[in-house]
C-alpha cells in the first residue's frame, strides 16, 4: 500500500515507524527538517521537506497513486485542507486529524465526506474514552479492546503476597485452567518478555493478558485488584479531556473537577450537570486536603502540562489514592512515569497512532497498536484458508520465540489459545510480538 504522512511530529513519527515495519511504500512530508530528520534515522521512508498544502509537493509524492493520505500536522486547518487536496488529486483515501470536537459529529460527518475527507481523528475524544476505560476497569494499567471487546488486551501491576507470585507459569496454567486468559507479557525492569513455562512472576512486575469478557473478573481477582472499586474520582483539568472524561462519568461516579481557570471553570459548572467543579490550583496540596482527595479512589491528570500531570498524581499517590492516571505527551516521560509508582498514563498522540493504523490493511492484517512505554507490539490477523497458522495445534506451530498467540474471534465469540487450539480459516487471531519477530510473525499468516 502506498501511503503518504503529511507531518513528521509525534503522531506522525510513530505512524511511520509502525507502518515501515509492514513493508508499505510509506512518503512523509514536512515543513520542518529536523522532524524529518529524526523520521530518517528511526525508519526506513521517503521524506520531502515542503508543505502538504503545497499542489506541487504533493504532486512529487506521487499523490495521483496513492492508496491513503493521512494529516496529522499539528494544525487542523492545514490538515482539513490538505486531505482536500489530496483526495482530489487522486488519493484513494484521505484521514486528517483534528481539534474541534464538532467536527466528528455524526451529523457533520456527512459533509466532511462529501468535501472528500473520508475520516476523522480526535486524538482528546479517543484520551477520554481511554481514561474512562481505564476507571471501569479500576484495576488494570491499561486496557487494549479487539472486535467490540470479544477479546481484551489487559494489563495488570502485581503487588506485593498475591498467590500468583513466585510460582512457574507451566504451574500457574494448570492451577488456572478453568480461567479464560492467557498471560502474553511481562513488562520488568524496562524489559519486556514474552513468557516461557519456566518464567515466574515477581512483586511489581506489570503483566499483559489476554482474556474474553467473560475472563475479565478473573484476570481482576487473581492478581488482586478486586476490591478497586472506582466511586468518587477527582479530575485535574477541565481541557478538552478531562470535559469529556468527567461527562462520560458523572452518571455513575461521584465527580471532582478542579480548573485554574475562571471562565472555564464556569463554562465547566454550566455542563456537567452532576459534577463538583472546583476553581484552584491542583498542585496546591492544601487544596487537595481541603477537597477531601483521601476519600478518593482515582485520581486524573490531564492538564496541557506533563510535569504539572506527573507531580500531581504522585502527590495523589502518597496521599493514598489507589488509582492514578496522568496524560503524558512528552514520549520522552513514558518509560520514566512506569518506574516511580503511577499506575497508568496516557499519550494521546500514542492513541492517535494507533487508532488510525486500523484504517491501514496489509493482506490479511486487521489492525495493530502499541502498547505505551512497552516495547512491543500487538496485532490481529485474519487466518487465510491454507496459511501456515492453520496447519498445525498452536504448540506445534514453532511460533517465533518472542512472540504468542494470545486469543481468537472465531463465528462472532472471542476464545483463548491453548496448546491443542487449532486455529482456522478466516479467525481473527490476536498477537502479541516484540518487534525483532514482527516479520517472522507475518509469514504464520500469509
Amino acid at each position: 500500500m502506498k501511503i503518504i504522512l503529511a507531518g513528521a511530529g509525534e503522531v506522525g513519527y510513530h505512524l511511520a515507524k509502525q507502518l515501515s515495519n509492514e513493508a508499505h511504500d510509506i512518503t512523509v512530508i514536512d515543513i520542518d527538517g529536523e522532524n524529518l530528520e529524526r523520521v530518517n534515522t528511526s525508519t526506513d521512508v521517503l521524506t520531502i521537506q515542503g508543505s502538504a498544502t503545497s499542489i506541487t509537493v504533493l504532486k512529487d509524492a506521487n499523490i495521483s497513486h496513492t492508496d491513503l493520505f493521512i494529516a496529522v500536522t499539528s494544525t487542523e486547518a492545514i490538515n482539513i485542507n490538505c486531505a482536500i487536496l489530496a483526495k482530489e488529486l487522486g488519493a484513494k483515501r484521505s484521514i486528517a486529524r483534528v481539534g474541534n470536537g464538532e467536527y466528528i459529529s455524526p451529523e457533520h460527518r456527512e459533509m466532511f465526506s462529501k468535501l472528500g475527507i473520508d475520516n476523522l481523528i480526535y486524538p482528546e475524544d479517543l484520551a477520554a474514552h481511554e481514561v474512562v476505560k481505564l476507571i471501569e476497569r479500576a484495576g488494570a494499567t491499561d486496557v487494549l479492546e479487539f472486535e467490540n471487546g470479544l477479546i481484551s488486551l489487559i494489563g495488570v501491576k502485581l503487588d506485593k503476597n498475591i498467590s500468583i507470585l513466585r510460582k512457574p507459569m507451566r504451574e500457574l496454567a494448570e492451577t488456572l485452567d478453568s480461567f479464560k486468559f492467557r498471560i502474553v507479557a511481562i513488562y520488568r525492569g524496562m524489559r519486556t518478555l514474552v513468557p516461557s513455562g519456566d518464567d515466574i512472576l515477581l512483586p511489581n512486575d506489570q503483566i499483559f493478558v489476554i482474556t474474553t469478557p467473560e475472563g475479565i473478573d478473573e484476570v481482576i481477582r487473581v492478581t488482586g485488584k478486586a476490591d478497586s472499586k472506582m466511586e468518587n474520582v477527582m479530575i485535574l483539568g477541565g481541557g478538552k479531556i478531562g470535559r469529556k472524561a468527567a461527562k462520560m462519568l458523572e452518571s455513575r461516579i461521584n465527580i471532582k473537577l478542579i480548573e485554574s481557570d475562571k471562565d472555564k471553570t464556569q463554562d465547566l459548572a454550566d455542563y456537567l450537570h452532576k459534577s463538583l467543579v472546583i476553581q484552584g490550583d491542583g498542585r496546591d496540596i492544601d487544596l487537595l486536603a481541603q477537597e477531601s482527595i483521601i476519600d478518593m479512589d482515582g485520581f486524573i491528570a490531564v492538564t496541557n502540562d506533563a510535569e504539572t500531570n506527573i507531580i500531581s498524581c504522585l502527590m495523589a499517590k502518597h496521599l493514598g489514592v489507589s488509582k492514578t492516571i496522568a496524560l503524558v505527551d512528552n514520549i520522552d516521560y513514558i518509560p520514566l512515569t512506569q518506574t516511580i509508582g503511577l499506575d497508568s498514563l496516557i499519550n494521546k498522540k500514542l492513541i492517535a497512532a494507533n487508532n488510525i493504523s486500523r484504517f491501514i490493511r496489509k493482506s490479511n492484517l486487521v489492525s495493530l497498536a502499541t502498547l505505551q512505554g512497552i516495547d512491543a507490539e500487538v496485532f490481529e490477523y485474519i487466518a487465510k484458508p491454507g496459511s501456515k497458522v492453520t496447519r498445525k495445534s498452536v504448540k506445534n506451530l514453532g511460533f517465533p520465540k518472542h512472540a504468542i498467540i494470545g486469543g481468537y474471534v472465531r463465528d462472532g465469540k472471542g476464545y483463548i489459545t491453548e496448546g491443542e487450539t487449532q486455529i482456522k480459516d478466516y479467525d481473527k487471531v490476536v498477537v502479541f510480538a516484540l518487534p525483532g519477530e514482527i516479520n517472522k510473525v507475518e509469514r504464520y499468516f500469509e
